[in-house]
């Protein structure tokens, strides 16, 4: 399952998308990125927004919902 996700993310690589993260006690973060990094544990994704942060997730965030990732 890890593995789909994985693929996934990697063919999704390089676009603008929108992303929204249920973190700890029920706070919801919603931005655009760009996947700008794969990794064996992680990815990381560029924030297109005044800040420009670089967030990084698991894929078992993506698995358990925690990150929802919406094409735009």
């Amino acid at each position: 399952m890890i593995n789909k996700i994985k693929e996934e993310i990697k063919n999704k690589q390089g676009e603008v998308l929108h992303f929204r993260f249920n973190g700890a006690r029920n706070q919801i973060e919603e931005f655009e990125g760009i996947i700008v990094g794969i990794y064996n544990y992680i990815f990381t994704i560029k924030t297109i927004n005044e800040k420009e942060e670089l967030k990084s997730f698991t894929y078992s965030d993506v698995l358990i919902d925690n990150l929802e990732i919406i094409k735009k």
